[in-house]
């Protein structure tokens, strides 16, 4: 079976992007196939992974034009991390669907004869806009990044309100993977008060493994690796390594 994940909130600067690809990388690791859908106009997935590409890939906005199929564009990383790369062309995509009838499924109908990984995990734009609606309608799970802050629990109380609206206009078996706090200071007595109101609030949704606030997670993409290729032992791989462990088990409990 294959688990597309989105990996969305619609509030920026919360390590949505890191979360994404170092999340792929240690699924890899972990012995499952991983297609990276870099789907944010910004590119951001794809420079965190530049080193091993070419210097002008083919991009999702190829495959929206109907100029590539899905493999043609998609780009190897490493041993079982494949990525589809994006820049700022697939801009004129958002424009260009919100003319098509099937705006909002766009992506659900080009994925759907393409699964060929074990999770497709997608790096959402951070905005509500129809490159994250397609996303979502794509999705079989949400996973949702936050740092310990008050303004995040605003931001979960509206992108739930988004899924819900999803799960009622096209996509019914949409399910929130989870909540995963990054940037996590233990020290710091905020990120304390606002996790223990995430645990009151999302008990059964929040992840227990956490991010650390890591120097060598921010230094990894300046050199166009992931954090597990970057600094393998460092406690920034290894809690993305966690990461990894705890969604394989919470999906497996769920299957069976």
């Amino acid at each position: 079976m294959n688990f597309v994940i989105a990996v969305s909130n619609q509030k920026g600067g919360v390590g949505k992007t890191t979360t994404a690809v170092n999340l792929a990388a240690a699924l890899a690791q972990l012995k499952k196939s991983i297609l990276l859908l870099d789907l944010d106009p910004q590119g951001n997935s794809t420079a965190h992974v530049s080193s091993r590409l070419p210097e002008q890939p083919l991009t999702t906005w190829d495959w929206f034009q109907g100029n590539e199929t899905l493999s043609a564009i998609t780009q190897s990383f490493s041993p079982r991390f494949d990525i589809v790369c994006s820049n700022t062309d697939l801009t004129a995509v958002e424009l260009q669907l919100l003319n098509e009838k099937n705006r909002t499924i766009r992506l659900r109908e080009m994925l759907n004869d393409s699964l060929e990984h074990d999770y497709t995990i997608i790096d959402c734009p951070p905005s509500l806009n129809i490159l994250t609606i397609n996303a979502l309608m794509a999705a079989t799970h949400v996973l949702i990044p936050l740092q310990c802050e008050y303004l995040s629990l605003e931001g979960i109380s509206s992108l739930m309100e988004t899924i819900t609206a999803i799960q009622g206009s096209g996509n019914p078996s949409l399910k929130v993977e989870g909540l995963v706090r990054t940037m996590y200071d233990k020290r710091n007595r905020l990120t304390k008060e606002v996790s223990n109101q995430l645990h009151e609030h999302f008990e059964n949704l929040l992840y227990e493994t956490v991010i650390p606030r890591n120097v060598r997670i921010a230094e990894a993409p300046s050199h166009g690796l992931t954090i597990l290729e970057y600094a393998p032992l460092s406690r920034g791989a290894l809690a993305h390594i966690a990461l990894g462990q705890e969604l394989l088990t919470r999906q497996s409990r769920s299957i069976t």
